[in-house]
């Protein structure tokens, strides 16, 4: 009995120890994975650690200090919560250490924003609460309010005068008088909520940080007069051949202007000339030419020596369209930026850009990709685009895809359009409006150099505009834009400091017109190591595509927008080389995403019934998507380092319409 008793005491001490282990295990297991968000069964909770920040080894501020100074903008994955401090590791595979929770932003996606260029927009308000925004939405004098909140922000942000008790409004971006957040300041404002309250328009709660740190390279700071850099992009195919002299013409009417302005050394010009394919028609002599470097007023012999060198082709392109974008992407790479602080490229042609399907296009970029990156090197393009009779099929291709090339945000476009039903008629209304929009870069140099800030272009859009008055009205726009860039370069404006408020994802002025005018745009944070990972992804889709054609279109529908997603949500999810979709969790990654790239708002069933030549585009975009990213990783100036040593781990704002 006794021995019994023993053997059932042993088993009952064993089952408890075994127990025990069980617990202790469970424990370990559960502390080492991070917290799910709440309602997801696969979504983590993360954080972006702010500038300054350090990981302690317990919850308190006596401890060992594991990391000083953390790496601004770091991504962690959230274990625990504990007054007021947080149990953060770098991956979801174990913790790390301890971080304040003041010290960091809750981030539940990879999505951040930027501010749109300040061209015919107002200045985003960040408000204390969405309550607020709502009723100034909502309210029949909504301008009047707005103008007012606009001039009183500016003054307490200048000093002038103190915030009343119950002020509504947290934070504003710079005044027109100071000038813009530059578009090469790195800073970020996380979507932490979002709401939608009206039609096409979102509120969005935003935590907004500067780290106060100059770009890693770039362009130049000049404390002078702004230097502009004006490159002509001339389509010089035969049907171009009222048009060439015409476009020099203007050359040498704005140096008159620029030297009856004392300017001679503050503009200046450079030209590149381009066909289309030589391998199709040897006889173009070329597909993309560099005519003349920039040259100023200074030098404007040597100009006019190389632009009497210009002639039309002397036979005839394989196609309609010329290789537009091949002449762009020249003058992006190849011309010497480096010296001017403003930027822009003046496309000319009467046809449009090579389709992507066309062999000869000598170019893997579309014309949303090839936009992308010259705004990322501070070039501003605008299209000129000559509709002849000739050209009347192709209009329409061609005015889409210049506008993606000229794009600002939103559907405004830096586009301009020359009717022209004769060559003689065609060519006198295109002088005139190339020198207008010409003469209006030059106004803006004068008018920065003598410290005068340029009107804000009035936000309404007349009708039965001439093309004279749109271009002046365009270059009115963009020329105030630059100088806003400018200003808040040389100044190093920062971005508003504010760890959580609202605003509304449109300009709030045009929204009051029932108009919708993007004042912020979305981007991805990403990694070198990420980005690499997400072109690899990606290569294979592709080349699975390419193999399968239309036999697996459900296969790589799926593949692409697990990439996407992923990249959204999480890039640091790991997938254990499955795809999100095979994972079960595709749809929890687009559950509650404010915003998606074209290819998530792609649906299945589109997919599937398109033909195999539509299918074919999409790849090709798709294509154009993976040669950008090749772009980024090359463009070392727009990496953040944040003191890192492992270019892997360098950031980069990916805009969310580059994703797959």
């Amino acid at each position: 009995m006794r021995t019994l008793f023993c053997r059932k005491a042993a088993l009952l001490a064993l089952l408890l120890c075994l127990t025990a282990l069980a617990e202790v295990a469970l424990a370990a297991t559960a502390a080492s994975a991070p917290l799910l968000l709440p309602g997801k069964k696969t979504l983590f909770q993360r954080v972006v650690s702010h500038p300054a920040s350090d990981l302690m080894a317990a919850p308190s501020d006596t401890a060992e200090k594991i990391r000083k100074k953390l790496t601004p903008f770091t991504v962690l994955y959230v274990y625990e919560r504990k007054d007021g401090w947080l149990q953060v590791g770098a991956s979801p595979d174990r913790p790390e250490g301890w971080l304040k929770a003041s010290q960091a932003t809750d981030w539940n996606q990879s999505l951040t924003l930027l501010f749109t260029p300040r061209a015919g927009r107002s200045p985003v308000l960040f408000f204390q609460d969405s309550k607020t925004l709502d009723e100034l939405c909502s309210a029949t004098d909504m301008v009047r309010r707005i103008d007012r909140l606009e001039a009183q922000a500016d003054r307490i942000m200048q000093g002038t005068e103190a915030a009343p008790e119950n002020w509504p409004v947290t934070a504003s971006e710079p005044a027109d008088a100071t000038g813009a957040v530059s578009e090469t300041r790195f800073y970020l404002m996380p979507i932490l909520e979002m709401q939608d309250p009206f039609d096409r328009v979102k509120f969005l709660r935003v935590a907004s940080i500067d780290p106060g740190t100059l770009p890693q390279g770039g362009q130049k700071t000049n404390q002078g007069p702004p230097k502009t850099a004006i490159a002509l992009v001339i389509d010089t195919s035969i049907s171009m051949k009222p048009y060439i002299e015409q476009s020099l013409n203007v050359v040498r009417q704005i140096y008159d202007k620029i030297l009856h302005d004392n300017m001679a050394d503050n503009v200046g010009f450079g030209v590149v000339a381009f066909r289309s394919s030589t391998k199709a028609v040897p006889g173009l002599e070329y597909t993309t030419e560099v005519v003349s470097d920039f040259t100023t007023a200074a030098n404007r012999k040597s100009l006019e020596d190389k632009l009497a060198k210009v002639r039309e082709a002397s036979v005839s392109s394989h196609d309609f369209n010329e290789d537009s974008l091949a002449g762009v992407y020249r003058a992006v790479e190849s011309l010497s930026w480096e010296d001017y602080s403003s930027r822009l490229i003046l496309l000319i042609t009467d046809a449009g850009p090579l389709r992507s399907t066309d062999k000869f296009a000598s170019l893997s970029l579309e014309a949303g990709e090839l936009n992308d990156l010259a705004r990322q090197k501070g070039i501003w393009i605008t299209a000129v685009h000559v509709k002849s009779p000739a050209g009347s099929k192709n209009h329409a291709y061609a005015e889409q895809n210049y506008r993606s090339l000229s794009r600002l945000s939103g559907n405004r476009a830096n586009y301009q359009q020359i009717p022209a039903p004769t060559p003689a008629a065609g060519a006198a209304r295109f002088a005139s409006v190339a020198r207008t929009l010409a003469a209006g870069m030059v106004d803006m140099v004068k008018n920065t150099a003598e410290g005068k800030i340029m009107t804000r272009p009035a936000n309404d859009k007349p009708q039965g505009l001439t093309p004279e008055e749109e271009a002046a009205r365009l270059a009115a726009a963009l020329g105030y834009a630059m100088q806003l860039e400018y200003l808040g370069r040389t100044r190093e404006n920062l971005a508003p400091s504010v760890v959580n408020s609202w605003i509304a994802d449109m300009d709030l002025k045009r929204l009051a017109r029932h108009e919708q005018s993007p004042s912020v745009e979305v981007a991805v944070l990403l990694t070198k190591n990420q980005l690499s990972d997400l072109s690899r992804q990606l290569g294979a889709v592709i080349d699975n595509a390419e193999r399968t054609k239309k036999t697996d279109s459900r296969d790589f529908f799926q593949g692409v927008l697990s990439a996407s997603t992923r990249m959204a949500r999480d890039p640091n999810m790991p997938t254990q080389g499955k795809s999100l979709a095979e994972l079960g969790v595709l749809s929890e990654f687009l559950e509650g995403l404010p915003y998606k790239s074209d290819i998530m708002l792609l649906r299945e069933e589109d997919w599937y019934r398109m033909s195999v030549g539509e299918q074919t585009a999409v790849i090709n975009r798709l294509k154009s998507r993976l040669a950008r990213y090749e772009e980024y990783d090359r463009d070392r100036a727009n990496w953040e380092s944040f003191g890192q040593a492992d270019s892997g781990d360098w950031v980069y704002r990916v805009p969310l319409n580059m994703l797959p």
